[in-house]
């Protein structure tokens, strides 16, 4: 009987052991994604180096990006003048951080009514925005091309369908 049990632990493979090193790593690794999870909530909250907040901008920016949400949502639904309602109370809160992704979701809002001009203004200041914006941009260039072709602007609505194919190839001409 002993030398079976013998031949079955010398089957058996040898467990590695995790070395002492390998598991401070890993717990150091840990503890600074705790840190920075931590930091990126205080980032958001306050924004980075910013002084005392004069309003309550936490506020603004989550009431801006809930009427932004509900504009989209509308927008969906078909309810086009309700969509444009909400996202003009976005703009109000006045959140510049928003203010490009919710023009560039006006743009097409606007487009939906036939205010072809106003959809121009507003995908102009999306695409225009500061920043690494190239998908909401690519969206811009594609709301403001159809509010060109509307208007039988056919060749800058070509150059703005090129300019959103550019930065989103899956926006295509129609």
């Amino acid at each position: 009987m002993s030398q079976i049990s013998e031949k079955s632990r010398k089957n058996q493979p040898k467990k590695k052991r995790v070395s002492r090193k390998t598991v401070i790593a890993i717990g150091v690794v840990i503890v600074v994604c705790i840190v920075a999870a931590a930091a990126g909530l205080v980032l958001m909250k306050q924004g980075p180096l910013s002084p005392a907040p004069v309003r309550n901008t936490s506020n603004s920016f989550t009431s801006a990006g809930a009427y932004y949400c509900m504009s989209v949502d509308l927008a969906y639904a078909g309810n086009y003048n309700e969509a444009l309602q909400d996202a003009d109370l976005a703009l109000a809160q006045n959140v510049s951080s928003l203010i490009p992704v919710i023009q560039s979701n006006r743009a097409g809002i606007l487009v939906e009514l036939g205010r072809y001009n106003d959809a121009i203004a507003a995908a102009d200041v999306a695409i225009d925005a500061p920043g690494n914006l190239t998908t909401l941009r690519s969206i811009a260039w594609y709301n403001k091309a159809n509010a060109l072709k509307a208007l039988g602007q056919n060749a800058e609505a070509d150059a703005a369908y090129a300019n959103a194919s550019a930065l989103n190839p899956n926006l295509k001409h129609p």
